[in-house]
């Protein structure tokens, strides 16, 4: 990535850092006075996320350096460009910042083509540990709160096992064939956009298939597919030790597995009403309505979790910002 690119995303990040510190709904003082409230479990909070980031890092590691290019991605680097990547995430409408960040950052080395291939699998494995998450709570809170189970929810896990089921037989389908090249054909019949894409394909056709094929290399390495997938999954778990250590310090006593419930079905808001920036008010929704279920409460406990993990997510995004401009030399071997 040039300089001036490079700057023109560091620009782009102190200003979202601005608008989120200028946003917060919540003054000064009383932010003060809730964090040294919670003591050192929010050093811990903060914590957790390099640990989850170790992991995320090392998923995609594992995806850039199996691709067919003859480079290698140093595991210090893959961190760098995940934390910097998911702060770009965090501040645009529909997660877009990060994926293109991260695909200018590799092109040099390995070219266009592999980096979006490389990116785009990425993506695909996160969005498919999440469905995991999802799965394995479900089956979880169904095994250990069965009196909790009403004829609504039993109904709601019947459409949600469908949904994933689906979901599943989908993501073979594109780690087989590929995913560009079908998500761009629908638009070759779009009234609106038909011309276009058309063009677009055409004349790119070479590209998305190249592109489509670096996507398919994976599924041909299933130590590597399952190596990725497993990071991505394991990071997903250690993540619900945020909402274990912020619930501890608003005095709420609470096992592991609740901390896993709140963070799918919290998470599982948030990505519905993905196109919120930061997932604004999502989160916090999914959050008090899975507290309710579990009966756990305390005073404030929503708007405070909430208030957690903004301050946590902004901290982060401060440090992917800063990063940046740094270790940008020799980003592959």
């Amino acid at each position: 990535m040039s300089p001036f690119v490079r700057n023109l995303f560091l620009l782009f990040g102190v200003a979202s850092i601005a608008v989120m510190l200028l946003t917060f709904d919540v003054d000064y003082e009383t932010l003060v006075a809730n964090i040294g409230r919670a003591g050192l479990y929010f050093p811990a909070v903060l914590g957790v996320w390099v640990i989850v980031y170790a992991f995320n890092a090392r998923a995609f590691q594992i995806i850039v350096n199996s691709g067919s290019h003859e480079r290698h991605l140093s595991y210090r680097h893959a961190y760098k460009l995940t934390v910097s990547g998911f702060a770009f995430s965090y501040t645009t409408p529909f997660g877009f910042g990060g994926g293109p960040y991260r695909v200018m950052e590799l092109s040099s080395y390995i070219g266009t083509c592999h980096a979006i291939s490389s990116v785009a699998l990425y993506s695909m494995m996160h969005i498919l540990s999440h469905f995991c998450l999802w799965s394995f709570a479900a089956l979880l809170f169904v095994i250990l709160h069965t009196e909790l189970m009403t004829p609504l929810l039993w109904a709601l896990l019947g459409g949600f096992v469908v949904v994933v089921l689906a979901v599943f037989v989908g993501f073979a389908f594109f780690y087989r064939k590929g995913v560009i090249e079908r998500l761009i054909v629908p638009l070759l019949y779009v009234p609106v956009l038909r011309r276009w894409s058309r063009k677009f394909y055409e004349s790119h056709l070479d590209q998305i298939r190249q592109i489509d094929e670096g996507i398919a290399l994976l599924h041909s390495m299933p130590r590597a597919f399952w190596a990725s997938l497993t990071a991505e999954f394991v990071a997903r778990l250690v993540n619900s030790l945020e909402y274990w250590f912020i619930l501890l310090s608003l005095g709420v006593s609470l096992g592991l597995s609740d901390a896993i419930f709140i963070l799918a079905f919290s998470s599982l808001m948030g990505n519905l009403l993905f196109f919120f920036p930061m997932q604004l008010g999502a989160r916090e929704g999914g959050l008090l309505l899975i507290l309710g279920l579990l009966h756990l409460s305390a005073p404030g406990m929503g708007v405070l979790t909430g208030l957690y993990t903004r301050v946590r997510e902004t901290v982060w995004v401060l440090i992917g910002v800063a990063l940046v401009k740094v270790g940008n030399k020799q980003l592959m071997r």
